[in-house]
């Protein structure tokens, strides 16, 4: 549904931060299913851990949060240049490495929203088998970002 340039046009994240390949599926002010290939390439491997790479788990949370980002700002355009702040994270669970050649699928669906404060839940699958789960909460803020 989106590819890596529309997700750019949308989030300010860029390489190496940038961690949202596609958009597969979004349904505006729901759901979003997105994707994220991981390669041996990636930067954060040559340090966990040089000799087992595995993707850490708080990039996995950071992704699932830029996949909310891109269904709020694609559902609220009124936002785009706005400011997405972590509010916080809550029953995280890491039930299996990522490795690389992994295809990530993030699945977020918005549960709450007051104002500009949001609540949801993301859920990160890999051959269909969940390997993190967790809510989340952010708010928009009403600065815009420079450029």
């Amino acid at each position: 549904m989106l590819d890596v340039k529309q997700i750019m046009e949308l989030i300010p994240h860029r390489f190496p931060f940038l961690l949202v390949d596609r958009v597969l599926e979004l349904e505006e002010g729901k759901r979003i299913v997105a994707l994220k290939n991981v390669t041996i390439n990636e930067p954060f491997f040559q340090g966990h851990f040089p000799n087992y790479p595995v993707m850490p788990g708080v990039l996995i949370i950071e992704a699932m949060a830029q996949a909310g980002a891109v269904l709020l700002f694609q559902s609220k355009p009124e936002w785009r240049g706005n400011v997405f702040y972590f509010g916080g994270i809550e029953k995280a669970r890491f039930r299996k490495p990522v490795l690389p050649g992994d295809s990530l699928r993030f699945e977020v669906d918005l549960t709450a929203q007051r104002s500009r404060l949001v609540k949801m839940h993301g859920r990160a699958l890999v051959d269909g088998e969940l390997v993190t789960e967790t809510d989340m909460s952010a708010f928009i803020g009403e600065d815009k970002l420079p450029g």
